[in-house]
């Protein structure tokens, strides 16, 4: 058995070596997030991205803490979380970018003429006011409102499958309405 060279030393060292054990979660979480903080830094690129991975590491946790027994180890099972959770992530990362040397550039519709799409609405509205006022009121609470088929028939005190048929029913006439053959 060797003696150390500096009993000061070694002394002083003696209760770094000691770890707490630690009665709730929350007192772990306290004492310990800077620390693992500076760990999950150490495994990804954005601050950001780290403390959402020392939260998710942390919610592991935070579930297995009971099944835990030795508290002592508690950094290395949260490290190891980190780890895990990190290479799954990489794992799992889907890559929707593409490096390219110029951005492209969307294509512009060409701009339609404000006269034209007046009248393409007057000829809608023409043809929307020769249905049945019932299957009218259908039509616009549907396509013009944008409610779903379950909130025109509450509207309108009728069923569902009453809205469908009819919407349907009055589709079929303006498909056929001389009116807006141009459009088609």
């Amino acid at each position: 058995m060797t003696t150390p060279v500096c009993t000061s030393a070694s002394n002083a060292a003696a209760p770094a070596r000691q770890t707490l054990t630690y009665p709730s979660f929350a007192s772990y979480m306290r004492d310990r997030q800077p620390v693992l903080l500076r760990t999950a830094r150490s495994l990804t690129a954005n601050p950001s991205d780290a403390e959402d991975l020392l939260q998710t590491a942390l919610t592991k946790t935070y579930v297995a803490w009971d099944r835990i027994e030795d508290h002592r180890a508690l950094d290395g099972y949260v490290r190891r979380a980190l780890v895990n959770t990190r290479t799954s992530q990489w794992r799992k990362r889907k890559v929707d970018e593409y490096v390219c040397d110029e951005l492209p550039e969307p294509e512009e519709l060409p701009a339609g003429d404000p006269a034209e799409a007046q009248a393409l609405h007057d000829a809608m509205w023409r043809a929307i006011m020769k249905l049945p006022a019932r299957q009218r009121a259908m039509v616009v609470l549907r396509y013009y409102e944008d409610l779903s088929e379950a909130q025109t028939a509450q509207v309108l005190g009728v069923s569902i499958g009453t809205v469908k048929s009819a919407v349907s029913r009055a589709l079929g006439k303006l498909r056929e309405d001389p009116e807006l053959e141009p459009v088609r």
